[in-house]
C-alpha cells in the first residue's frame, strides 16, 4: 500500500535555499544592527544570530542538493 506523492522538488528547492539565504541574511543584519543599537549584544543573543548564519548556510546548501538532485534520483 503505497502512496504516490507528486512532490515538486524543483519548488521544494528554491524555497529550500530561499530559506537559507534568508536565515543568514537575518542573522547578518541582526549582528550588524545589534552592534549599532546596543552596543555590544549579549551572549545568548549573539550565540542566537551565529547559530541563524551557520544554520542559513547548511540549509542554503544542502536543499537544492536534495530536493534537486538526491530526491528525484530516488523516485
Amino acid at each position: 500500500m503505497s502512496q504516490n506523492w507528486n512532490a515538486d522538488y524543483a519548488t521544494l528547492a528554491k524555497r529550500g535555499f530561499m530559506l537559507g539565504a534568508g536565515l543568514f541574511l537575518l542573522g547578518i543584519a541582526g549582528e550588524v544592527a545589534g552592534s549599532a543599537v546596543l552596543g555590544t549584544l549579549p551572549a545568548w543573543g549573539d550565540t542566537l544570530l551565529v547559530d541563524m548564519e551557520m544554520l542559513g548556510i547548511l540549509v542554503g546548501l544542502l536543499s537544492p542538493l536534495v530536493f534537486g538532485v538526491v530526491m528525484p534520483l530516488t523516485e
